[in-house]
């Protein structure tokens, strides 16, 4: 069994993450946290956390870690801080701690800033936080989605390099793909975007190598 830390696992996005780890035989979710209270909703579940500030050292964080999944955010309110320097900050002391592979939560049109009519600043740092981690040397898999929203998932997606237009996900369904992510050979070194559509996830993410 895999220790898998989580970054953001208090967000909405990171509880359907922790949840899904946490059903998992494969995995073992290490929810990392910014702020002591929220330690109760973790522990009635039985799940591990770590107490960790993605503005400062991370390195207790990753310790005994297997894997990581980046699903943390500002929220639009410190996006080059969080998301770009927070991100960037956990690539460094998960290579410094050998893990074995990087899931990160980025966004639909990360992969080309220059062309977003909004969100410029978010997505030029998501696009920062994702150029880092391809070129940090550790094996990666980055999941751009569309817009999240709060449906109960569909199982169902589609997936592209580049997509034509923005659609909708359910976060539950984004949280899936994350967390199939983490195996080794599962769109390996790849970023790719998603949204909801026809393929069920793991047929979907296998379609990525052809």
């Amino acid at each position: 069994m895999e220790n898998v830390l989580v970054a953001g696992a208090h967000g909405t996005t990171g509880k359907h993450i922790i949840n899904i780890l946490n059903n998992s035989k494969d995995y073992k979710p290490i929810a990392m946290i910014r702020k002591a209270d929220q330690k109760d909703f973790f522990n009635i579940k039985n799940v591990e956390t770590v107490l960790a500030d993605l503005e400062d050292n991370l390195s207790q964080a990753v310790e005994g870690v297997d894997k990581v999944i980046f699903a943390a955010g500002s929220g639009g309110e410190k996006v080059v801080e969080v998301d770009q320097e927070g991100a960037k900050r956990l690539v460094d002391a998960s290579k410094k701690a050998e893990i074995k592979k990087f899931v990160m939560l980025s966004s639909i049109g990360a992969g080309r800033p220059e062309k977003a009519d909004q969100l410029k600043e978010y997505l030029k740092a998501k696009h920062k936080a994702d150029e880092y981690l391809k070129d940090s040397g550790l094996d990666y898999t980055i999941v751009r989605p569309g817009t999240l929203n709060n449906e109960q998932g569909t199982g169902k997606v589609k997936v592209k390099k580049e997509l034509e237009s923005v659609g909708e996900i359910p976060r539950e369904d984004v949280a899936r793909i994350l967390v199939a992510a983490l195996q080794n050979t599962t769109a390996h070194n790849t970023a790719f975007e998603v949204v909801s559509g026809e393929v069920v996830i793991e047929e979907a993410l296998k379609e990525l190598k052809k």
